[in-house]
């Protein structure tokens, strides 16, 4: 699981929230490397925003990793909704980052036992 650091701004966050948030998105951490695993830290950020009638929520997710930072903010209705669509965001954030590092990674890898082999 990844580090984790949980904020919120003009929210009373009961500790269930807490924990809902870090089952959530702490365990994403799964679609990455195990290099970029290990030095993966995120930030969570809920708020609660200016609404007229209905109050929205917002969760905004700051995860940084090597080489990239991977950012979402999302707004709902209520906060469990907030972090369930971060959570959606950066699943498809995090399998485009992975596989963007570890195809060029393999790439560099191949052609440096490529130059072994001839010899």
């Amino acid at each position: 699981m990844m580090k984790l650091k949980i904020d919120h701004l003009h929210v009373a966050v009961e500790p269930e929230l807490t924990a809902y948030t870090e089952e959530k998105i702490g365990k994403i951490d799964h679609l990455l490397s195990r290099h970029a695993r290990r030095s993966a830290h995120a930030e969570v950020k809920l708020k609660a925003g200016p609404g007229r009638g209905k109050k929205q929520f917002m969760c905004e997710v700051i995860i940084h990793l090597p080489k990239e930072v991977v950012t979402t903010n999302q707004t709902a209705e209520t906060l469990n909704a907030a972090v369930d669509l971060a959570e959606a965001k950066l699943k498809n954030q995090l399998k485009k980052y992975k596989d963007k590092h570890t195809l060029a990674r393999r790439h560099k890898i191949r052609r440096i036992f490529g130059r072994i082999r001839r010899r």
